[in-house]
């Protein structure tokens, strides 16, 4: 039976981690604001849709 040796995968996940964060960057107040706005919309949309739903489940029922 083969054995497996998870170290080498270890090491790979670890170099393939600090390469994603040394080319990430922190984002500019605009960047945070576009991206807080589309994350709200989305939410409240989601939110609207479950309501609606559940209303006429309601009526249905």
């Amino acid at each position: 039976m083969m054995k497996l040796n998870p170290i080498p995968k270890l090491l790979q996940f670890f170099s393939d981690s600090k390469r994603m964060i040394n080319i990430s960057y922190k984002p500019t107040i605009t960047d945070f604001k576009r991206t807080l706005k589309i994350v709200l919309f989305g939410t409240i949309l989601l939110g609207i849709i479950g309501y609606i739903i559940s209303i006429l489940v309601g009526l249905i029922a």
